[in-house]
């Protein structure tokens, strides 16, 4: 019995599975949420002191950090980088 899955990527099994733009989605937000935590660290910039300089509330930098929350604005995202010397780029992929 020959096996159809032998030879395909992992990326195939999501998709013939239904899973593959999910995954991708909260992989990239939780590279998006490491890279900010890593900045405000490395500028030594808390979570509060992130939320005044971004004009919003702490919870929506908690959100923005979290990893598990997927629900990221793009002005929310601009608003992080900027605070954070940073500039957003987005792009269509094929």
């Amino acid at each position: 019995m020959k096996n159809k899955n032998i030879g395909s990527s992992f990326d195939d099994f999501l998709s013939e599975e239904g899973h593959l733009a999910q995954t991708e989605k909260n992989a990239t937000k939780r590279v998006i949420a490491y890279q900010i935590e890593q900045l405000m660290k490395a500028q030594n910039i808390s979570k509060a002191a992130m939320a005044r300089k971004m004009h919003t509330s702490r919870s929506s930098v908690d959100r923005l950090l979290d990893p598990h929350v997927d629900s990221m604005t793009l002005h929310t995202l601009e608003a992080a980088a900027g605070v954070l010397g940073k500039k957003i780029h987005v792009e269509l992929v094929g």
